[in-house]
């Protein structure tokens, strides 16, 4: 296995909000969580909605942070949580975020080529405007394309402007938060590929959000399956996809569509679960069934 860009240890976010009367109610978005992230790897964080996995990335990103629990970034021995504002922003000058939505992520005000310069801020005028035009180019926007403004792409065309402003300033670590969510079937998988060209191309590390288990089945090394702010399930994308251990990831599964009635109905047959509701009291561990497959029991 490659080196470790990341490594989160019992990282823990709780949100609280007022209840009946003066009742504080404590909703555990990420339970006390471990997790190594490899350099270049794309690790896959899967889960339905409320299961935490969009909370794990954005703590990472210190967008929302961790309440406890440390996370390491390769070449540094401190913490990110112990860091001072200065080491932070060295830090985190090297990890960028793709949004989900590509409408809402981009000013309509402004150009292609203005959005992803702005990304360069710190470069003179010529060199950012080289380099943007370059990284569009790649990307699939022309360079008479990228004079145009951001509200004249289309879903897809926007959210490669969003890619290439990410990509721009040459980062290690990219956050993709649900990027193909609010996308078409056909242009998902071209921005699958792209991603998966720009990885190649830039040696890339990825934390990919979604609950589209068919994407992430194309594109993943590893999967992890959170369930409820827990970490259920861990293993590469073969282990979880053809030997899943615990009751969420098989329910995951057999919820995913699949337009092979073959594949689908072995399954079903492989996989079927109860219906009982899953409980996790906290005293389950993380236990390793095979050599990188790692299942809460």
């Amino acid at each position: 296995m490659s080196k470790e860009y990341l490594k989160l240890k019992n990282v823990r976010k709780v949100y609280k909000s007022k209840g009946i009367g003066k009742e504080i109610k404590e909703t555990i978005a990420v339970n006390d969580i471990s997790l190594d992230i490899y350099k270049a790897e794309t690790l896959a964080v899967v889960g339905e909605s409320g299961s935490g996995k969009t909370t794990l990335g954005k703590g990472i990103l210190n967008i929302d942070p961790f309440i406890s629990g440390d996370v390491f970034v390769e070449g540094n021995e401190k913490s990110l949580t112990k860091m001072s504002k200065k080491e932070l922003a060295e830090v985190y000058s090297k990890m960028q975020i793709i949004f989900q939505d590509p409408y809402s992520s981009l000013n309509p005000r402004m150009s292609a080529l203005d959005i992803v310069m702005e990304a360069l801020h710190k470069e003179d005028k010529e060199t950012a405007k080289k380099k943007a035009l370059e990284i569009l180019e790649f990307v699939g926007i022309s360079n008479e394309d990228a004079l145009k403004l951001s509200n004249a792409f289309s879903g897809g065309q926007r959210q490669r402007i969003g890619i290439a402003r990410a990509v721009v300033t040459k980062p290690d670590f990219i956050l993709c938060d649900e990027p193909t969510s609010a996308l078409d079937a056909s242009t998902q998988a071209q921005v699958i590929n792209l991603l998966k060209d720009l990885q190649k191309k830039f040696s890339l590390t990825y934390l990919f959000i979604s609950h589209n288990l068919g994407v992430v089945e194309y594109i993943a090394d590893r999967i992890a399956v959170m369930y409820r702010g827990n970490l259920v399930e861990l293993g590469t994308t073969e282990q979880i996809m053809k030997n899943p251990q615990h009751v969420y990831t098989k329910r995951l599964l057999n919820s995913m569509p699949i337009i092979d009635p073959v594949r689908a109905r072995k399954m079903f047959e492989e996989f079927e679960v109860s219906a009982e509701e899953i409980v996790i009291t906290g005293t389950e561990k993380f236990e390793e069934v095979e050599e990188g497959h790692f299942v809460l029991k």
